[in-house]
């Protein structure tokens, strides 16, 4: 499975549009060949305060989120969770702001990392690509 791990937060600029985004992008290739992986994270800005009940609440009541949600942790620094310090020592990028994107292989290597500045809609092809490879791969081995 192709995943794409982004590190989430509930009240910053980037929540709409992301969310919004990445929920169709969820809709469109997942759940089988892909997943957005999220996690929340208050260690920007303090834009995730909630709860880890509320944050998901909030993600599936305002966005249809479908995704899974998973706890709220540290990304960045000498707290963060052991996978994300995989995913920024595979990039050399480490998060500086909410809702960085990681985009995993089915093997686990890291294929690229992006900013909170750029758009899901920009890293698309390079999802639907990777994803594309694992039906073409599937249809060979019927």
């Amino acid at each position: 499975q192709v995943s794409l791990v982004v590190n989430v937060a509930s009240e910053c600029g980037y929540t709409d549009s992301h969310y919004k985004a990445l929920q169709q992008l969820q809709r469109d290739l997942g759940p089988y060949h892909f997943n957005v992986l999220a996690f929340p994270c208050n260690q920007f800005g303090q834009q995730e305060p909630d709860t880890n009940k509320e944050i998901e609440s909030f993600a599936r009541k305002t966005y249809g989120v479908s995704f899974p949600m998973f706890s709220k942790i540290a990304v960045s620094g000498a707290g963060a969770i052991p996978a994300f310090k995989y995913l920024i020592d595979s990039t050399g990028e480490e998060p500086t702001w909410n809702f960085w994107k990681y985009l995993v292989d089915p093997n686990g290597k890291v294929v690229k990392a992006w900013d909170s500045t750029v758009s899901v809609d920009e890293i698309r092809p390079h999802v639907t690509e990777l994803v594309r490879k694992i039906i073409l791969k599937k249809k060979d081995e019927l």
